[in-house]
């Protein structure tokens, strides 16, 4: 089978994003209220140590799933990015908080107090672990007004963050809508586990309403775009497939291990570019919250469509109308499918915002990063957002797990929703 290139209008569209990223450019150099803020620059930046120290706790040790780790990232990050504004002199917009501080108060133990206390609400069994990194961290500082100035700041920062996030939507209890129709979402194998309905209901972190996001419906059973994209990912996307390529296969694999996206990438250009502290709470809080905002708008249309995944729609194609699709009751995807209604792909949603967030940041495309996966054992680079932005769409359809029309409209989904994020936050005051 010959793969489809991507839609002229996907192509356009792409060049949209570019252009649109170019504009919202952030300098390259460190500006004046940076320079003068006693915030350091990479190596040695406490922003970055909290990050990892974050991914321990998020991940390593709660094992949270992409989804929910990205709320989590979010209200940590988002903390730290208003407790580092706040020693800097508030030089841009809080995003919850606004905390008072004094010329001096230390950098260091302000992202240090913001992450810890909000590790510390998200995770209340990890104390031990938690207290232990905190204490480390302010060894670390002499003691003095400094570090009680910069611990205050952090404090009041997590105290607000958490505070905002109280009552927030989140239920992991929540269950998706089952149905029985042709079209309809059923729970997938292996697991068959009916989890992350709660997404959709999540209080944004910035947008005022993530249901004014919309995507048109997807393409009728019985029509050919339908037939065209299920048959496409049926021998793509299938475990056994004989089509496609051995890269292929490795960046399937590769981009299904989405965490790499968020904790290796924008952690090595942060540190690629000696980013201050200051900027590198920025970039991180420009990912993660775009990033939240952008699942929950996904999300949100996941729940309105209920579409079926490819590993269901295989194998009871029979049942869809269409004389060009044909049933395979023993398919299987190349990688598990994600236990969520098809439409529109989470990952291209996610993928997008993490993308164009930093695209904004640093004001252009061409940035240069490598990532290594542990489930594909393998390292790849790319010399620009778009590039990999690209593979990661084709990606999921190799990986037998969404459909071209979903990746395409995640693509979009995730593209309107972070640009208006960062309309709306982070911005110079």
């Amino acid at each position: 089978m010959t793969q489809r290139p991507l839609a002229g209008s996907f192509r356009g569209l792409r060049r949209i994003a570019v252009l649109t990223v170019l504009a919202l450019t952030v300098p390259l150099t460190a500006t004046t209220a940076e320079a003068h803020s006693g915030v350091e620059a990479a190596p040695g930046n406490p922003v970055i140590a909290w990050n990892i120290h974050a991914q321990a706790a998020i991940y390593d040790t709660a094992k949270q799933s992409p989804t929910t780790s990205t709320r989590s990232f979010a209200i940590v990050q988002g903390a730290v990015y208003d407790a580092v504004n706040a020693v800097a002199g508030r030089p841009y917009e809080p995003l919850v908080s606004a905390p008072r501080s004094r010329p001096g108060d230390s950098t260091a133990a302000a992202v240090a107090a913001a992450a810890h206390d909000t590790l510390l609400w998200l995770f209340p069994g990890q104390a031990e672990s938690l207290n232990a990194r905190y204490a480390e961290a302010l060894a670390a500082i002499p003691d003095g007004r400094a570090e009680d100035g910069g611990v205050a700041v952090g404090r009041a920062a997590a105290a607000a963050m958490t505070e905002s996030r109280r009552d927030d939507g989140f239920d992991p209890t929540a269950p998706w809508t089952v149905g029985t129709e042709p079209g309809e979402y059923r729970l997938t194998p292996p697991g068959y586990v009916n989890v992350g309905a709660w997404v959709p209901n999540l209080k944004p972190f910035v947008v005022p309403d993530a249901g004014a996001y919309r995507v048109k419906p997807p393409p009728a059973l019985t029509g050919a775009a339908w037939a065209r994209d299920l048959n496409e990912v049926k021998s793509l996307g299938a475990a056994t497939s004989t089509v496609r390529t051995e890269d292929q296969t490795e960046a399937a694999i590769w981009w299904d291990d989405s965490r790499m996206v968020e904790w290796s990438i924008t952690r090595q250009l942060a540190g690629a570019h000696r980013l201050s502290s200051l900027r590198t709470a920025r970039l991180l809080a420009m990912v993660y919250v775009a990033s939240a905002d952008t699942l929950i708008a996904c999300y949100k249309a996941k729940a309105h469509w209920n579409f079926w995944r490819p590993v269901t729609a295989i194998a009871l194609a029979g049942t869809d109308g269409n004389a060009a699709t044909d049933p395979d009751p023993d398919w299987t995807p190349l990688r598990v499918t994600a236990p969520s209604p098809e439409y529109p792909s989470g990952h291209a949603c996610f993928t997008t915002a993490v993308m164009t967030a930093l695209g904004s940041f640093f004001g252009r495309d061409d940035l240069t990063f490598a990532a290594y996966s542990p489930a594909s054992g393998t390292t790849r680079r790319y010399d620009s957002l778009q590039a990999a932005t690209a593979e990661l769409l084709e990606a999921r359809i190799w990986a037998g797990v969404h459909y071209r029309f979903a990746s395409e409209h995640g693509h979009r989904l995730g593209l309107a929703v972070t640009l208006d994020v960062l309309n709306r936050a982070f911005q110079r005051r």
